[in-house]
């Protein structure tokens, strides 16, 4: 889908928020400055609810996960760009929070191949001719029940 600017960004991620369930994963990929971080904001400011309007959400670019606590339970944004070794995940304790707590993991390709099956991979690109729109693509295998529930919010609004 194409995604006009940050604003549309932020839409699609206030859609996506009530599909989700603990135990889901959505890994975000996308050059620099792609709008993984405003979308990962977006979506945590919309799972915590109206409280989120006024929470900061910094980035977990230096502690590399930030959680957060919403009504429908504990959230981790992750971002795995420092990352030198895929080994560092069970380090952080990530690889089991996939189970159990919604991720929303940015920079995922440091963890690849290992993404849980029950992931969607989220690729926003910048197309050239726009740099304030996004093209936005939803990866997942073909029987993820996570995949099922995002799409009609893919579809727009």
């Amino acid at each position: 889908m194409v995604l006009a600017d940050p604003v549309a960004t932020a839409d699609l991620a206030a859609r996506m928020a009530p599909a989700l369930r603990p135990g889901d994963t959505i890994l975000l990929q996308g050059q620099l400055g792609a709008g993984k971080s405003h979308f990962a904001r977006a979506l945590i400011r919309a799972l915590l609810g109206p409280a989120g309007q006024t929470t900061d959400i910094p980035s977990p670019s230096f502690t590399l996960v930030q959680s957060y606590d919403t009504p429908m339970g504990e959230v981790w944004h992750a971002d795995l760009y420092r990352l030198s070794d895929p080994d560092e995940i069970g380090e952080l304790g990530l690889d089991v929070a996939m189970e159990q707590v919604v991720c929303v993991v940015e920079w995922p390709d440091r963890i690849a191949p290992d993404w849980p099956d029950t992931s969607v991979c989220l690729r926003l690109d910048t197309p050239p001719h726009n740099p304030d729109a996004r093209h936005a693509t939803l990866f997942a295998r073909p029987d993820c029940d996570l995949a099922a529930r995002l799409g009609p919010a893919m579809a727009g609004p």
